[in-house]
């Protein structure tokens, strides 16, 4: 089991890549005191967080002014991949806290699985309504990270994170899928490659 990491006060949180558009590894990264952790996670994570502390944001009072250097600190290391986020208000202390849950190879098998039994539904019914659901389920063996922010610490990464999502490659206007910097081959042109 990886380490588990707790950051009741972190003085740093942000989002931020590694690589070029189409090769680009997301993480998260917090430092409090000298202790530093980036946890590797999905570009969809990153934007479903940043919407999601956006709404939340939106019912609070307005955060105070945002940090302003949100770039990766470097070297970046890999503590764990984060398999499910978590989000709560602590309005007794005005802290957002985000836990941050490994995945685990338990939880991709069993993602893998549920994804073939709805692709099996979609054949067989109408499309069914999708959830996406922010908790993960308790277990003592999977490595957890709990970051305590504030809310100019959460208004940040709202637009550090959105900023990221949208920087991405460009979309193709024919086929709808993402055009690598040398082109892509285009189902919408019989996979001929469109730059």
């Amino acid at each position: 089991m990886a380490d588990s990491y707790d950051f009741e006060s972190p003085d740093f949180f942000t989002t931020g890549t590694v690589g070029t558009p189409g090769r680009r590894v997301f993480y998260l990264q917090a430092r409090q005191g000298g202790r530093v952790v980036s946890l590797k996670l999905e570009k969809e994570q990153v934007g479903a967080l940043a919407e999601y502390l956006a709404k939340l944001l939106a019912d609070l009072p307005a955060p105070g002014p945002l940090p302003q250097d949100m770039a990766l600190l470097e070297p970046v290391a890999e503590a764990w991949v984060v398999g499910s986020l978590g989000v709560a208000y602590d309005e007794t202390a005005d802290r957002i806290l985000i836990v941050a849950e490994e995945l685990t190879e338990e939880a991709e098998d069993d993602a893998d699985e549920e994804e073939g039994e709805e692709e099996e539904e979609r054949a067989e019914t109408e499309p069914p309504e999708r959830t996406a659901s922010t908790e993960a389920e308790e277990s003592p063996d999977t490595a957890k990270a709990r970051f305590r922010l504030t809310r100019p610490q959460a208004a940040a990464f709202v637009e550090r994170g959105r900023a990221l999502v949208q920087s991405g490659r460009p979309i193709c206007r024919t086929c709808g899928l993402p055009i690598d910097p040398d082109g892509h081959p285009c189902p919408g042109t019989n996979g001929h490659v469109r730059h």
